[in-house]
């Protein structure tokens, strides 16, 4: 019986939208809700969207897991505040608001070399943002790591990231010599990945780009 519901921010992205199509496409999962700034052209029986803005996000339907997968770069934000206002406290803001509504499992997507402590920018709030996750104290956390990400991102109208498309031909180059934490993996697989874990799981779980080679899809 279809009995799971959920909450996704960041279905319109890379990872994000292989994460609301496995939802939609799964028999347990009754109803999604998608929390966007403006609607997109999907339509589904089980799919109802919220147009919020992210810094006040009102009070929302009862929920059991909340899958984060926000995110955008320095220059499409055009700052680094405008950057840590998407991919720190948008979605600190919905893991709150899920919480309320009474999801005890969440998902994130964040980056390989995410850590706090760390002197690049990018990876210290992705880091910052696990570890005030953490502080919620949820009943699940799972977080995926990825390397550079596999997709078509023109298909989904978004820019390509040169330093991803750098990444991802060096990595293609030196595949046989690199670590599988460190190989470039497809975002389907980081959505599977995450659909497979966030109900079962209990406590925190990381998952890296050799875990995540390992969930199936393209």
């Amino acid at each position: 019986m279809a009995h799971r519901r959920v909450l996704i921010a960041g279905a319109t992205g890379l990872v994000g939208s292989s994460i609301l199509r496995g939802l939609l496409e799964d028999d347990s999962v009754a109803e999604a809700h998608a929390l966007c700034r403006r609607e997109f052209g999907i339509r589904h029986p089980k799919l109802t969207m919220h147009v919020v803005d992210f810094r006040t996000i009102p009070s929302l339907p009862p929920v059991d897991e909340i899958y984060l997968a926000l995110g955008t770069t320095i220059k499409q934000a055009g700052s680094q505040a405008a950057f840590r206002s998407v991919d720190f406290d948008a979605n600190l803001a919905v893991a709150k608001a899920g919480l309320q509504a009474g999801a005890r499992h969440i998902g994130l997507v964040s980056a390989m070399a995410a850590n706090a402590q760390s002197r690049v920018f990018y990876n210290r709030v992705k880091g910052e943002l696990e570890d005030a996750l953490e502080a919620l104290s949820p009943e699940t956390l799972v977080v995926a790591r990825p390397s550079f990400l596999l997709g078509d991102r023109e298909a989904l109208n978004q820019p390509a990231r040169f330093g991803e498309k750098l990444g991802i031909g060096l990595s293609k180059m030196l595949k046989p010599l690199l670590p599988a934490n460190y190989r470039p993996v497809a975002a389907s697989r980081v959505a599977r990945a995450l659909l497979a874990t966030v109900p079962l799981s209990r406590g925190k779980r990381l998952l890296l780009s050799g875990e995540l080679q390992h969930f199936g899809g393209p």
